[in-house]
């Protein structure tokens, strides 16, 4: 544990940080496969609401 003496004494416990990096920007097969499963998050969104809107139709 990093500790760290004050001048009265006192000592502090700071958490360990963890390592930076820079972020890499997505190749075009990632951007890809993100279009692919926003479009089928999209209808998974849409046939969920698509069949509450039904049974909450039904008599």
């Amino acid at each position: 544990m990093p500790y760290t003496e004050e001048d009265g004494g006192r000592l502090n416990n700071f958490a360990v940080e963890p390592k930076m990096y820079a972020a890499e920007p997505p190749t075009k097969k990632e951007q890809r496969n993100y279009i692919i499963f926003g479009a089928l998050a999209a209808a998974l969104v849409a046939g969920v609401v698509a069949v509450a809107i039904a049974a909450s139709n039904v008599s």
